[in-house]
């Protein structure tokens, strides 16, 4: 008896088949032969298991259909002759079949199971391997999700489409082509009207399928909105905010409206086409009724003495089988519609090359100096606006660079050229003489460390976080490296010490003392140049002083790039530049600028005039300033 619910999906499981939405429609992959090509080369490594699953398949739907014939003969000759040891091993040979045959599939499900999750072991590789090539640009152009969507659902949906689209392929073709085989073998007169039969039956299946999965889609739209209020409003950001501005009620009205639109669609779907499946199960238990009476009318009327009983059976059982085999290859468009398009969107990334890449043979030196050097660099991200233009100077080594300007001016974008995070349209950049492109990359970063405004740590402990520098480096030197940052007291306090997870982000920590410890990270690494985007600006007066007086042994004996925001920073520098607009306008000494009356005396007046403010007030109220702090006295 046919199932009351719509037929088995591809992949086993129950429910309205997904069709093809007019977006895929439109947007739908080409097969080409270099497509296929491309795929197939995946599978190459596993040619020999995949021909292994063939043979199982062909083998598999060989079997399928033998319990139907020995069924035929247990009736003609088992039960109407009266053999009942005839009977018996006829029905232990089937038993025996039918084991096999599943035994063997269950081979065949092993098989191309090992194989899709060993080509998505492959692809997930190659493609970890590839993004960590990609230039920074690539993650700052593109979203992180869609980033993390191809290296897991995507990449994921392979063993899928390798599991289910390409396996229940050939197994329906094998299945059906060897059917219709025994079929004709038997009657071809009966095995016309019930072939006749079957699309009468699916068809009208696939479009009340189409209809419960449009419902569906719905249903499931409905549900992504209750899903996001409940993210948005339970949340402990979302949930403040609710009763603060004291919109309880209004939140739970919008909840319970389309949680009552997701209910009445819930069982519009279920209920839809009742009468149609209940009809539909009149008339498919009515097609063995009329092969019954039409194979009665071939023996019997017409006088066709080939025809048995037995034999009408195994005719209505193998038809029976085409069912599900037919339904599913009539879908198998969409099916490789959507492969395609998965398979579209991997290469797509694959086909990206790095825009920085490092040189066969690159320069790596056994010693490195120091010495930087802009020539004339210019760069941008479109072509619509040049961000950097006509960049000159030079940092010998061991001396200080310190860049101020207004937000926006290019600042980072210049400091991000010198680990090649991105390369240069324009003029060269040098370390020692040697332009960046020349030097491996790998030798050439890890002679720079950088320290940015907002400090990156691992969802790990406070240990991994620094061995991330120095993988090898021993105990005293972690606690070394976080005393000249002033960080070693406070970890010693904390409940496991060095061994204490810090959190997704670090956000068990302070602003203050995560960049303290991505400056004893940077300090572990010992580079020879150091980039400091300025970690203080945004940041309490304690937590400053803290932190400026671990960049104290950071500067020491290395060439170093700092961006200033505060007044602190820049004026034990050796020189500054002032940038506007993409190009350096000033530059010079503390002093020297000031007296120039220029864009640094502006942004001394409205940006740094206050750290005098604060340390004559901090000063006049007694508190007692750091060392660093004293500096400011000076100027």
């Amino acid at each position: 008896m046919p199932p009351q619910n719509p037929p088995p999906m591809p992949g086993g499981g129950r429910g309205p088949r997904r069709e093809l939405t007019e977006e895929e429609k439109k947007n739908a992959p080409k097969l080409t032969w270099p497509l296929a090509k491309r795929i197939l080369a995946w599978l190459r490594p596993y040619k020999g298991r995949l021909a292994l699953v063939l043979i199982c398949i062909t083998v598999s739907g060989i079997l399928s259909v033998v319990p139907s014939l020995l069924t035929g003969q247990m009736i003609d000759k088992g039960l109407y002759e009266g053999d009942v040891a005839l009977l018996i091993r006829l029905a232990l040979l089937s038993l025996f079949v039918l084991v096999l045959s599943n035994l063997i599939s269950a081979g065949e499900v092993y098989l191309t199971s090992w194989i899709g999750q060993h080509v998505t072991y492959d692809m997930r590789n190659q493609m970890y391997a590839h993004l960590q090539k990609m230039s920074h640009r690539f993650f700052t152009a593109n979203m992180q999700g869609d980033i993390i969507t191809r290296m897991t659902e995507d990449i994921g949906g392979v063993q899928t489409v390798i599991a289910n689209t390409f396996l229940n392929f050939f197994s329906n073709c094998a299945l059906v082509i060897i059917t219709l085989i025994t079929l004709f073998q038997k009657s071809w007169i009966l095995a016309l009207a019930g072939v006749a039969m079957v699309p009468l039956l699916v068809l009208p299946t696939r479009l009340v399928g189409k209809k419960r999965w449009q419902i569906a889609d719905e249903t499931q739209r409905q549900r992504d909105q209750a899903n996001q209020i409940l993210n948005e409003t339970l949340s402990v950001s979302g949930q403040l905010l609710v009763k603060l501005f004291t919109n309880e009620q209004r939140e739970y009205e919008a909840y319970k409206a389309i949680n009552r639109e997701t209910t009445r669609l819930a069982i519009r779907e279920r209920l839809l086409g009742l009468w149609f499946w209940r009809t539909l199960r009149v008339l498919r238990g009515m097609m063995p009724l009329l092969i019954y009476v039409a194979a009665g009318l071939i023996m019997y009327r017409v006088g066709n003495g080939d025809l048995t009983v037995g034999d009408t059976t195994v005719i209505v059982a193998l038809i029976n089988k085409l069912y599900q085999p037919v339904d599913q290859l009539l879908n198998v468009q969409s099916d490789v519609i959507r492969s395609m398009a998965l398979f579209n969107r991997i290469f797509e990334y694959f086909d990206r090359k790095p825009e920085v890449e490092s040189p066969p043979d690159g320069y790596r030196p056994a010693k490195v100096r120091g010495d930087i050097a802009f020539e004339n660099v210019s760069f941008s991200y479109s072509e619509e606006k040049e961000l950097l233009r006509d960049i000159t100077f030079r940092a010998e080594a061991g001396k200080t660079i310190a860049i101020v300007g207004a937000s926006g001016s290019g600042k980072s974008t210049l400091v991000n050229l010198l680990p090649r995070l991105y390369d240069v349209q324009a003029g060269r950049v040098t370390l020692d003489g040697v332009d960046l492109r020349a030097w491996d990359l790998t030798a050439l970063r890890r002679q720079i460390a950088m320290v940015t405004q907002e400090s990156y740590l691992f969802n790990d402990t406070v240990r991994a976080n620094l061995l991330y520098a120095k993988p090898d480096a021993t105990d005293a030197e972690l606690e070394q490296a976080c005393r000249d940052a002033n960080i070693h007291d406070f970890i010693k306090t904390l409940p496991q010490g060095y061994d204490t997870e810090v959190g997704n982000r670090g956000f068990k920590l302070s602003g203050g003392e995560k960049q303290r410890l991505s400056i004893a990270r940077a300090i572990l690494k010992n580079p020879r140049v150091l980039i400091l985007d300025e970690a203080t600006s945004s940041l309490d007066s304690i937590s400053e002083s803290l932190i400026q007086a671990a960049i104290g042994p950071l500067l020491k004996g290395r060439t170093s790039i700092v961006i200033a925001h505060r007044l602190t920073t820049i004026l034990s520098s050796d020189e500054i530049l002032v940038m506007q607009n993409g190009r350096i306008v000033e530059r010079g000494r503390h002093e020297e600028l000031v007296e120039q009356n220029g864009v640094y005396r502006m942004l001394y007046e409205t940006q740094f005039r206050y750290a005098l403010d604060d340390y004559e007030k901090r000063k006049n109220d007694g508190v007692e300033l750091h060392r660093s702090e004293e500096d400011v006295s000076h100027v």
